[in-house]
């Protein structure tokens, strides 16, 4: 089964010089918690709800004048949409984390796959299991 079967379509981005106001605005209104973060459509960077309050908010930066590349993780894990559900899988147990930017061969951002659309959407108990189980060792 490929990800881009499973996985949440579409792909709100945000830009590292959006103030955190603007992304926790964006997103309350969406009801979600991590966004990319694109710069001329290429993803740099994903900030989640977290990083606003822990690297934002605990920090004592004002929410109107903080940017996100001040509190977004840099590091981008991601597969391809037609990579097999097995292989974001694997990067999601490796790098301990519960969701996966998706990218198309062009490298823009077309989609999110979670540990929960692998659990429901595939159907298949021993992959889900596997990978929350994974993902939720201790460091």
């Amino acid at each position: 089964m490929k990800v881009s079967e499973v996985m949440t379509p579409g792909c709100e981005c945000t830009h590292p010089d959006a103030s955190l106001q603007e992304v926790a605005e964006k997103m309350r209104s969406r009801d979600i918690g991590p966004l990319p973060v694109c710069d001329n459509d290429r993803i740099v960077g994903v900030v989640t709800d977290r990083d606003v309050t822990v690297r934002g908010t605990a920090e004592g930066r004002d929410p109107k004048t903080a940017r996100v590349r001040d509190v977004m993780s840099p590091g981008v894990v991601w597969c391809f949409d037609d990579d097999d559900v097995e292989e974001a899988s694997r990067k999601m147990k490796e790098k301990q984390i519960r969701r996966l930017v998706v990218l198309n061969h062009d490298k823009r951002a077309v989609g999110v796959v979670s540990l929960g659309d692998l659990a429901v959407q595939t159907g298949d108990r021993h992959l889900a299991g596997s990978t929350v189980q994974a993902v939720s060792q201790p460091g």
